[in-house]
Protein backbone atom coordinates (compact mmCIF):
# COMPACT_ATOMS: atom_id res chain seq x y z
CA UNK A 1 0.00 0.00 0.00
CA UNK A 2 3.08 2.30 0.69
CA UNK A 3 4.23 1.64 -3.04
CA UNK A 4 0.97 2.90 -3.89
CA UNK A 5 0.70 6.06 -1.96
CA UNK A 6 3.88 6.78 -3.34
CA UNK A 7 3.19 6.39 -6.83
CA UNK A 8 0.12 8.29 -6.28
CA UNK A 9 1.53 11.31 -4.53
CA UNK A 10 4.22 11.61 -7.42
CA UNK A 11 1.68 11.77 -10.28
CA UNK A 12 -0.46 14.00 -8.41
CA UNK A 13 2.47 15.86 -8.49
CA UNK A 14 2.99 16.30 -11.33
CA UNK A 15 0.06 17.00 -12.69
CA UNK A 16 -0.29 19.43 -10.34
CA UNK A 17 3.47 21.20 -11.43
CA UNK A 18 2.22 20.85 -15.06
CA UNK A 19 -0.98 23.25 -13.92
CA UNK A 20 0.72 25.49 -12.14
CA UNK A 21 3.80 26.35 -14.97
CA UNK A 22 0.73 26.40 -17.27
CA UNK A 23 -1.38 28.69 -15.33
CA UNK A 24 1.90 31.07 -15.02
CA UNK A 25 2.53 31.44 -18.68
CA UNK A 26 -1.11 32.40 -19.02
CA UNK A 27 -1.02 35.15 -16.44
CA UNK A 28 0.85 37.60 -19.37
CA UNK A 29 2.85 38.88 -16.64
CA UNK A 30 6.41 36.89 -16.85
CA UNK A 31 6.83 32.90 -16.65
CA UNK A 32 8.91 30.67 -14.12
CA UNK A 33 13.02 30.97 -14.95
CA UNK A 34 13.24 27.65 -15.37
CA UNK A 35 11.06 27.00 -18.09
CA UNK A 36 11.54 30.83 -19.71
CA UNK A 37 13.98 29.93 -22.47
CA UNK A 38 11.08 26.97 -23.96
CA UNK A 39 8.59 29.72 -23.54
CA UNK A 40 10.43 32.10 -25.55
CA UNK A 41 11.85 30.30 -28.07
CA UNK A 42 8.22 28.98 -28.38
CA UNK A 43 6.73 32.56 -28.84
CA UNK A 44 9.02 33.62 -30.98
CA UNK A 45 8.65 30.87 -33.37
CA UNK A 46 5.72 29.96 -32.41
CA UNK A 47 6.37 26.45 -31.58
CA UNK A 48 4.24 24.12 -29.25
CA UNK A 49 5.29 25.18 -25.80
CA UNK A 50 5.10 21.63 -24.86
CA UNK A 51 6.96 20.42 -27.52
CA UNK A 52 10.02 23.46 -27.07
CA UNK A 53 9.62 21.96 -23.21
CA UNK A 54 10.77 18.64 -23.98
CA UNK A 55 13.23 19.81 -26.06
CA UNK A 56 15.03 21.82 -23.30
CA UNK A 57 14.02 19.09 -21.02
CA UNK A 58 16.07 16.34 -22.81
CA UNK A 59 19.32 19.41 -22.98
CA UNK A 60 19.14 19.07 -18.98
CA UNK A 61 19.10 15.67 -18.94
CA UNK A 62 22.24 15.58 -21.64
CA UNK A 63 24.19 17.74 -19.18
CA UNK A 64 23.45 16.03 -16.04
CA UNK A 65 25.31 13.13 -18.33
CA UNK A 66 28.32 14.86 -17.73
CA UNK A 67 27.64 16.52 -14.20
CA UNK A 68 27.00 13.26 -12.01
CA UNK A 69 28.79 10.66 -11.55
CA UNK A 70 29.13 7.36 -14.15
CA UNK A 71 26.79 5.17 -11.51
CA UNK A 72 24.29 8.28 -11.55
CA UNK A 73 23.59 8.39 -15.13
CA UNK A 74 21.24 5.04 -15.82
CA UNK A 75 18.99 6.67 -13.59
CA UNK A 76 19.75 10.05 -15.02
CA UNK A 77 18.48 8.56 -18.34
CA UNK A 78 15.62 7.54 -16.88
CA UNK A 79 14.40 11.65 -16.45
CA UNK A 80 13.72 11.69 -20.73
CA UNK A 81 10.86 9.26 -20.45
CA UNK A 82 9.32 11.39 -17.64
CA UNK A 83 9.87 14.78 -19.57
CA UNK A 84 8.06 13.27 -22.47
CA UNK A 85 5.31 12.58 -20.55
CA UNK A 86 5.44 15.96 -18.42
CA UNK A 87 5.53 17.68 -21.80
CA UNK A 88 2.27 16.24 -22.97
CA UNK A 89 0.70 16.96 -19.08
CA UNK A 90 1.77 20.34 -20.09
CA UNK A 91 -0.27 20.43 -23.42
CA UNK A 92 -3.03 18.77 -21.88
CA UNK A 93 -3.37 21.57 -19.02
CA UNK A 94 -2.64 24.34 -21.46
CA UNK A 95 -5.92 22.84 -23.71
CA UNK A 96 -7.79 22.91 -20.55
CA UNK A 97 -7.37 25.94 -18.91
CA UNK A 98 -9.07 28.50 -21.34
CA UNK A 99 -7.55 31.11 -19.10
CA UNK A 100 -6.83 34.99 -21.52
CA UNK A 101 -5.08 37.60 -19.51
CA UNK A 102 -5.81 40.25 -21.66
CA UNK A 103 -9.72 39.62 -20.95
CA UNK A 104 -9.12 40.26 -17.42
CA UNK A 105 -7.15 42.76 -15.07
CA UNK A 106 -4.32 43.20 -13.35
CA UNK A 107 -5.24 42.32 -9.51
CA UNK A 108 -7.06 39.32 -11.49
CA UNK A 109 -3.84 38.21 -13.24
CA UNK A 110 -1.72 38.61 -10.00
CA UNK A 111 -4.43 36.54 -8.20
CA UNK A 112 -4.31 33.84 -10.66
CA UNK A 113 -0.04 34.15 -10.65
CA UNK A 114 -0.45 33.84 -6.50
CA UNK A 115 -2.20 30.28 -7.42
CA UNK A 116 0.06 29.38 -10.08
CA UNK A 117 3.08 29.69 -7.80
CA UNK A 118 0.73 27.57 -5.08
CA UNK A 119 0.08 24.80 -7.65
CA UNK A 120 3.72 24.87 -8.66
CA UNK A 121 5.73 25.08 -5.29
CA UNK A 122 3.11 22.32 -3.99
CA UNK A 123 3.62 19.92 -7.07
CA UNK A 124 7.45 20.40 -6.97
CA UNK A 125 7.01 19.27 -3.33
CA UNK A 126 5.17 16.39 -3.52
CA UNK A 127 7.28 15.26 -6.78
CA UNK A 128 10.84 15.64 -5.35
CA UNK A 129 9.60 14.02 -1.23
CA UNK A 130 8.99 10.78 -3.24
CA UNK A 131 12.38 10.47 -4.53
CA UNK A 132 11.63 8.57 -7.68
CA UNK A 133 12.55 10.27 -10.78
CA UNK A 134 13.11 14.04 -10.75
CA UNK A 135 11.91 16.80 -12.72
CA UNK A 136 14.65 17.39 -14.95
CA UNK A 137 14.57 21.01 -13.84
CA UNK A 138 14.98 19.77 -10.18
CA UNK A 139 17.40 17.14 -11.15
CA UNK A 140 20.15 19.52 -12.91
CA UNK A 141 19.55 22.40 -9.75
CA UNK A 142 20.75 18.90 -7.65
CA UNK A 143 23.72 17.96 -9.83
CA UNK A 144 25.10 21.82 -9.96
CA UNK A 145 24.50 22.11 -6.52
CA UNK A 146 26.67 18.79 -5.75
CA UNK A 147 29.36 20.05 -8.93
CA UNK A 148 29.37 23.70 -6.67
CA UNK A 149 29.58 21.83 -3.08
CA UNK A 150 26.95 23.98 -2.37
CA UNK A 151 23.31 23.61 -1.23
CA UNK A 152 20.22 23.13 -3.23
CA UNK A 153 18.50 26.64 -2.54
CA UNK A 154 21.53 28.29 -3.74
CA UNK A 155 22.35 26.51 -6.85
CA UNK A 156 18.52 26.68 -7.96
CA UNK A 157 19.00 30.64 -7.36
CA UNK A 158 21.97 30.59 -9.17
CA UNK A 159 20.34 28.57 -12.35
CA UNK A 160 17.43 30.37 -11.71
CA UNK A 161 19.33 33.73 -12.67
CA UNK A 162 20.95 31.71 -15.57
CA UNK A 163 17.65 30.45 -17.52
CA UNK A 164 16.48 34.64 -16.83
CA UNK A 165 19.90 35.58 -18.37
CA UNK A 166 19.46 33.23 -21.41
CA UNK A 167 15.56 34.56 -22.20
CA UNK A 168 16.91 37.78 -22.09
CA UNK A 169 19.68 37.63 -24.34
CA UNK A 170 17.50 35.35 -26.78
CA UNK A 171 14.44 37.98 -26.76
CA UNK A 172 17.06 40.82 -27.67
CA UNK A 173 18.68 39.12 -30.02
CA UNK A 174 15.81 37.85 -32.05
CA UNK A 175 12.62 40.58 -31.58
CA UNK A 176 14.70 43.48 -30.20
CA UNK A 177 12.79 43.22 -26.86
CA UNK A 178 12.85 41.00 -23.82
CA UNK A 179 9.67 37.81 -23.99
CA UNK A 180 8.56 35.77 -21.48
CA UNK A 181 9.90 37.68 -18.09
CA UNK A 182 8.21 39.87 -16.09
CA UNK A 183 7.37 40.32 -12.59
CA UNK A 184 5.60 37.15 -12.39
CA UNK A 185 9.20 35.74 -13.14
CA UNK A 186 10.49 37.21 -10.05
CA UNK A 187 7.76 36.45 -7.94
CA UNK A 188 8.16 33.15 -8.86
CA UNK A 189 11.77 33.07 -7.82
CA UNK A 190 10.88 33.76 -4.63
CA UNK A 191 7.24 32.54 -4.32
CA UNK A 192 7.71 28.79 -5.25
CA UNK A 193 10.54 28.08 -2.91
CA UNK A 194 8.36 29.29 0.28
CA UNK A 195 5.81 27.61 -0.50
CA UNK A 196 7.88 24.86 -0.50
CA UNK A 197 9.26 25.34 2.92
CA UNK A 198 5.75 25.09 3.74
CA UNK A 199 4.40 22.76 1.86
CA UNK A 200 7.40 20.25 3.94
CA UNK A 201 6.70 22.03 7.16
CA UNK A 202 3.24 21.18 7.73
CA UNK A 203 2.95 17.96 5.57
CA UNK A 204 6.09 16.02 4.34
CA UNK A 205 6.45 14.32 7.29
CA UNK A 206 2.84 12.75 7.01
CA UNK A 207 3.45 12.26 3.24
CA UNK A 208 6.43 10.61 3.69
CA UNK A 209 5.66 7.88 6.53
CA UNK A 210 2.16 7.09 4.19
CA UNK A 211 4.65 6.69 0.84
CA UNK A 212 6.97 4.63 2.97
CA UNK A 213 9.64 7.31 2.31
CA UNK A 214 12.29 7.18 5.18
Amino acid sequence: MEKVNRWIFYILGMVVLAAGITLNTKTGLGVSPIISVAYCVSQIFELNFGDMTFVLYGIFVVVQLFLRERRERLATLMQFPLSLVFSRLLNLCSACIPYQAAAHSLPENLAVLALAIVLTGVGVALTVNMRLVPNPGDGIVQAVAQRMGRDQGFAKNVFDLGCVAATVCLGLLLTGRIVGIGLGTLLAMVGVGRVIALVNHWTKAGMCRLAGVA
